[in-house]
């Protein structure tokens, strides 16, 4: 199974982005899903996860103003960042994990936010 990350890019302070992440290939069941992020230099942090039955949890740092979400196809997930600060400047990585607890990693998709 490959995960597919797409929707970075270049903003403003204070503007927004949809993150999307779709699977595809071997047919999985991701009980968790989530974003992490990763500044070069500094080790990856999680952004947002949201598990099977919509429990939902977030960084301190962009509570309130991120959303992460679910499609109807359960195998995507969305991140919905509003109020972007030039500090989520980074990487961001789409995560699966799967029912037997094999992580599955998406490429990177960079965010920069200018000030």
């Amino acid at each position: 199974v490959q995960l597919q990350a797409s929707g970075g890019g270049l903003v403003q302070a204070g503007g927004f982005l949809r993150l999307s992440c779709a699977a595809s290939g071997d047919i999985v069941i991701f009980k968790k899903m989530g974003w992490y992020r990763q500044v070069l230099g500094s080790q990856r942090e999680m952004v947002a996860t949201i598990t099977s039955d919509g429990t939902t949890n977030y960084a301190d740092s962009v509570n309130g103003r991120f959303t992460i979400s679910r499609g109807n196809a359960k195998n995507t997930v969305y991140l919905q960042m509003n109020g972007l600060k030039p500090e989520d400047t980074a990487v961001y990585f789409c995560n699966g994990l799967t029912t037997y607890n094999f992580n599955r990693w998406g490429q990177g998709t960079q965010v920069t936010v200018s000030s």
